[in-house]
Order: structure tokens, then C-alpha cells, then sequence
């Protein structure tokens, strides 16, 4: 297991728990679309930190995710770094949750696409972040890239209306 964790507070209590486990590695930075150094919305509930702005959907259906601090982290593509943590052979399930930063983790894997079997990401079905990468818009970009809708399971829902808003989205591989 290979945990990305940008933000500094957050990847303390990662890495503890990591170092209890051989198999389980963690990494202080950001995945997405670039290498180099990029600034992250820090929330109240830590959960919510993004590099998106948070659009007032998201802030009105969930007040304690309100950015009360920025940090600046590194960030990297997975087609960068992939090499270093896995092998040619390994079985690969992605994890993404990174607060509608997913097309651009998607963007960042493009090369690597074809070494993974499994996805599980993170889906809005309303605009909560900025440039938010809706579900419709999910499924098709995976779909393009060889990957089938295999399971969704609930997420954020409204408190006052009852409504989902968020959901994980399970793919996997077509020819896998």
C-alpha cells in the first residue's frame, strides 16, 4: 500500500500509522497533473483541504469544511513516480480522493493507465469544487480509457435535503 498525503499535518498521523505496518508506505506530497510545488486549501475538518476553491454548495451543505489556512506542497505526476513504487508485474488499484483534484490526478496517470486494473474515485454529482470533473464526465473519460462503472457507493449527502452529492465510483479494466 503507497498513501499520498500532502498536507503536513495530516501526513504525521499517515506516516505513524504506516510505520506500524512493513507492506505500507506513505509519501508527503500531492498527485496530479505536474511536478513541482503547488498550494492547498487547508478546511476546518482537514477532509475537505483541496486544491480547488470551494464553491458555496459545497460550504452551505457542509459549514465545518470552510479553508481556514493554504500550505504549500509538492506534487507529482503518478506517470512520474510510478516506476519508484510499483513494478511492471504488480496489480494496481488507485484510490483517489482528493476533493475534485481527479481529472487532474487522472491527466498526471495517463501513460500509466494501462498498468492499472482497478479505480476507485471520488464523483460529485453537483459542482462542490472549482473545475469540479462530474460523474457524467467520469464514467466517460474511464470508459474511453478501457475502464468499466463496476460499482458506486454513497458519499456526502445534503444534511437538509437528504440529496447525494458525493459518490465513489468502482472501475475496472475492461481486458482485465
Amino acid at each position: 500500500v503507497v498513501s499520498f498525503e500532502p498536507l503536513s499535518s495530516a501526513y504525521s498521523t499517515l506516516a505513524a500509522a504506516a510505520a506500524k505496518n512493513k507492506q505500507w508506505v506513505a509519501e508527503n506530497m500531492a498527485v496530479g497533473n505536474m511536478d513541482g510545488e503547488i498550494e492547498i486549501n487547508i478546511s476546518e475538518n482537514s477532509y475537505s483541504s483541496s486544491i480547488l476553491p470551494m464553491l458555496p454548495n459545497h460550504l452551505e451543505n457542509a459549514p465545518n469544511s470552510r479553508y481556514i489556512d493554504k500550505e504549500k506542497v509538492a506534487i507529482h505526476k503518478l506517470d512520474t513516480i510510478l516506476g519508484n513504487i510499483a513494478g511492471e508485474q504488480d496489480n494496481i488499484y488507485l484510490k483517489i480522493d482528493t476533493q475534485g483534484y481527479e481529472k487532474s490526478v487522472l491527466e498526471g496517470a495517463a501513460a500509466s493507465l494501462h498498468r492499472i486494473t482497478g479505480i476507485q474515485l471520488e464523483m460529485s454529482l453537483v459542482p462542490l469544487y472549482g473545475t469540479d470533473f462530474l460523474y457524467q464526465e467520469v464514467i466517460t473519460y474511464l470508459q474511453e480509457r478501457g475502464f468499466s462503472l463496476y460499482s458506486l457507493e454513497p458519499g456526502f449527502s445534503s444534511p437538509r435535503s437528504g440529496q447525494l452529492l458525493q459518490a465513489d465510483g468502482i472501475f475496472f479494466r475492461n481486458n482485465k
